[in-house]
């Protein structure tokens, strides 16, 4: 506190002093909601505009399985990235994590005349893999998750297009592999129940786990982590071969229901995914990763982008659009956090 020379309080101390004053009720109770429902509540509005703009069309069932299944592989990543997530570490090589899964096991039926339930175990197999590695990088050797996980994507875009002599592939695809990401039950796309799937499993991992609560810690203080006996580095590990089993997942999705290949087919979901889940970590718990906010997140870009194709807009906007949301997301969730 400023004084005189005499060590008296100066003035204009003292009336800052008597100027503070502690912030409104209201004020708290509306910075509140908007930190823990603010994605929620523009959720809500996007859906009723679009309503209103599309009643025919948006409004629809058909319309609401079409968002749901074409954002079930999206959701599939987000959710294994949200783990990572958690433990505050980034995976960038789940694209190409995407397009291997989906070459060496379309290129192995194709090509070697596998079986298709043995291309399916050697696309995950390669996902396991794939994260062991990172996590080895990352967790052991203290690589840096951007930089690693960025080296990693460039290494399994090369050992796809090994599998694949980087060509297209549409032939020799078993009719028993395309029904996984094709076919459908109870009149919804089997890949829309695969995420479901997902979304139970890492619930129930980060939820209502010991292994749970131990990776939040780890996000929230990884040396205090260490020091009262937790497994940091297994569990950063385990983070890192579940996002990239996620992905080879979707890859195996994204193969069979267009019964082929196409060279890096999974980069695209890159930015949705991270988009979706910093969204999700701007909803229900403030500032912090969660399953079901990421539900809601990547629901919410699908709804998006379902939206401004049913009014028409060009590609281009909508991919604006997606970056501008994923820079309110990431804004969003860090004001969130500082007011948690």
């Amino acid at each position: 506190m400023a004084t005189e020379q005499d060590g008296s309080p100066s003035a204009a101390a003292t009336i800052d002093a008597g100027n503070t004053e502690p912030s409104p009720v209201w004020r708290d109770v509306v910075n509140n909601i908007i930190s823990r429902y603010g994605v929620l509540v523009a959720f809500g509005i996007t859906f009723a505009a679009f309503a209103l703009a599309r009643p025919n069309t948006f409004v629809t069932a058909d319309n609401f399985k079409n968002i749901l299944t074409a954002a079930a592989p999206q959701l599939i990543v987000a959710l294994g990235l949200t783990v990572v997530l958690v433990m505050q570490d980034f995976d960038l090589s789940i694209g190409s994590m995407v397009g291997l899964a989906d070459g060496a096991a379309i290129a192995m039926m194709a090509y070697h005349h596998v079986a298709w339930g043995w291309a399916v175990a050697l696309a995950l197999a390669l996902g396991v893999g794939a994260g062991l590695v990172n996590g080895f990088l990352i967790a052991i050797l203290r690589g840096n998750s951007f930089i690693m996980t960025l080296a990693m994507g460039t290494i399994l875009t090369g050992i796809e297009f090994a599998f694949t002599s980087q060509s297209t592939i549409f032939q020799g695809v078993a009719s028993g592999y395309q029904t996984l990401g094709a076919g459908n039950s109870l009149g919804i796309s089997n890949q829309v129940w695969f995420a479901a799937g997902v979304a139970i499993v890492l619930w129930i991992l980060l939820d209502t786990t010991e292994t749970g609560r131990y990776m939040y810690a780890i996000g929230g203080n990884p040396e205090a982590a260490r020091l009262s006996g937790i497994r940091t580095r297994s569990l950063r590990i385990g983070g890192f071969v579940i996002v990239a089993v996620s992905a080879a997942i979707v890859g195996i999705l994204i193969g069979s229901a267009g019964a082929g290949h196409t060279p890096n087919p999974g980069q695209y979901l890159l930015l949705p995914a991270y988009a979706g889940a910093f969204l999700g970590a701007a909803c229900f718990r403030p500032g912090e990763f969660n399953v079901p906010g990421t539900i809601v997140g990547v629901i919410y870009l699908g709804m998006i982008q379902t939206g401004l194709t049913l009014l028409g807009l060009q590609t281009y906007l909508s991919n604006i659009v997606q970056g501008c949301i994923l820079i309110v997301a990431v804004l969003l969730s860090t004001a969130a956090g500082r007011r948690a």
